[in-house]
């Protein structure tokens, strides 16, 4: 089986910086695609950023300049930096990710989420 679990989440003020993991265990070969989503209470879930296992990254008009995306393969780890919080970030963000098992089959994946709260 393979496991995401999150962290890094917290309670921040306007301004400030946080930074997401994503932390990927289990049977995999290797991580194809990790995207961000957060969800804030009565929205839909919504793509943040993701990236490709080339490093090609895609991001959210809502936090281009802001946030960025990147990998540490060595550990299987994906982050999200979130710089310039402001209030509308607030949300629980999940990580979601492709892989291809050791068993060479392609599985997705999502992660337990974190809650991410900005004050104003």
């Amino acid at each position: 089986q393979v496991q995401l679990v999150e962290s890094g989440g917290g309670l921040v003020q306007a301004g400030e910086s946080l930074r997401l993991s994503c932390a990927a265990s289990g049977s995999i070969f290797s991580i194809n695609t990790v995207n961000w989503y957060r969800q804030a209470p009565g929205k839909q879930r919504e793509l943040v950023a993701g990236i490709t296992s080339g490093g090609s990254a895609t991001y959210a008009d809502s936090v281009k300049g802001r946030f960025t995306i990147s990998t540490d393969n060595a550990k299987n780890t994906v982050y999200l930096q979130m710089n310039s919080l402001n209030p509308e970030d607030t949300a629980v963000y999940y990580c979601y990710a492709i892989v291809t098992l050791a068993t060479g089959s392609r599985r997705s994946y999502w992660g337990q989420g974190t809650q991410v709260t900005v004050s104003s």
